[in-house]
């Protein structure tokens, strides 16, 4: 359901009437006030949770409240919303390199530099992006998160129970995410656990930043893997045992050992030499941090999935003019 149909701009003398809208299958099994809460966009949450009270919403003629889980073929009423009139923030439609697409999922190939979705001073991210390109789409969803400056294997789902289902394997540790990573210093461990707990906050200037903390933060493992080792630099790759906000970003920095262009927890005045090419290296103008793999159980058949994006074409380059490794 388009959200033009539920509200009237406040400029318009149309009179105001109430829908009636027919709950879908990829629709079902959410909380009513969510529901509200994501198709009448710009209405605020006050007043979505206002008319639930007073009974104004309906579902199959019928009061509820605002836990009430939506079922296949219910009948919303959604009283007139009136709304003030906003500029039009145009999202330019995009599509982005697929690694996998079926009636449940979408698996896309993220370039660095790219947010997964608007928030923060971004007016747009990939959801948007693909939501624009796709106008017919019933339901596309992020199933996880990506940082901006990190490429990669990111999930989208096309169907609520697909949704559901990937959120509980990873809720249950039943996925395997890998990526691969570039270090500054002399890593020794072939394999090596980092198990330090985090604690996220918010800087006065409303940046989201990471910290170690063992008073309030939350428990944290990454597995590290030695794969090439060269002159002042290691190549390795990091199995998420757990999905915490910059996780792989500041247990590396914690333990010394920055990730070559991160802005945030690397080593600065290294990012900014990297930014220009030498006699024994290429230049890196980006964060090497890179989502190679995820394995899951595809929602709908049980089959098990493993899927690969090859290292960025930026990073590769940069790996290539290191040289021979080490080791």
């Amino acid at each position: 359901m388009k959200m033009q149909k539920d509200v009237v701009p406040a400029s318009t003398s149309a009179p105001l009437q109430a829908q009636f809208v027919t709950i879908t299958e990829e629709e079902a099994g959410q909380r009513i006030d969510n529901y509200l809460l994501r198709i009448c966009k710009g209405v605020p949450k006050s007043h979505v949770y206002r008319i639930l009270r007073s009974g104004e919403v309906r579902v199959n003629k019928g009061r509820i409240d605002q836990l009430y889980r939506l079922v296949q073929g219910d009948v919303v009423r959604i009283p007139p919303i009136r709304l003030a009139e906003k500029p039009d923030n145009h999202v330019p439609a995009a599509e982005f390199k697929i690694i996998f697409e079926d009636s449940h999922l979408l698996v896309i190939d993220k370039p660095a530099g790219v947010a997964v979705h608007g928030g923060s001073g971004v007016s747009f991210g990939v959801i948007e992006q693909l939501r624009a390109s796709r106008p017919d789409a019933k339901f596309l969803e992020l199933v996880h998160r990506l940082d901006r400056e990190t490429s990669g294997l990111l999930l989208l789902a096309k169907k609520r129970s697909a949704l559901t289902s990937l959120h509980e394997q990873m809720r249950d540790g039943l996925t395997d995410k890998r990526y691969l990573t570039m270090v500054a210093g002399d890593w020794k461990n072939a394999r090596q656990h980092i198990k330090l707990a985090l604690h996220k906050y918010t800087t006065a200037d409303g940046e989201r930043r990471v910290t170690v903390s063992d008073e309030g933060g939350q428990p944290s493992h990454t597995i590290f893997s030695l794969l090439k080792k060269f002159e002042g630099y290691a190549l390795l790759e990091a199995e998420l045992k757990t999905g915490r906000t910059h996780q792989i970003r500041v247990h590396l920095s914690s333990s010394g050992f920055p990730i070559v262009g991160d802005d945030k927890y690397g080593d600065f005045a290294l990012n900014k030499a990297l930014q220009k090419a030498t006699d024994t290296r290429g230049a890196l103008k980006r964060m090497f941090l890179h989502a190679h793999q995820i394995t899951f159980t595809h929602p709908e058949s049980g089959k098990n999935m493993t899927l690969n994006a090859p290292l960025a074409a930026e990073c590769e380059r940069f790996l290539v003019s290191l040289g021979k490794p080490l080791n």
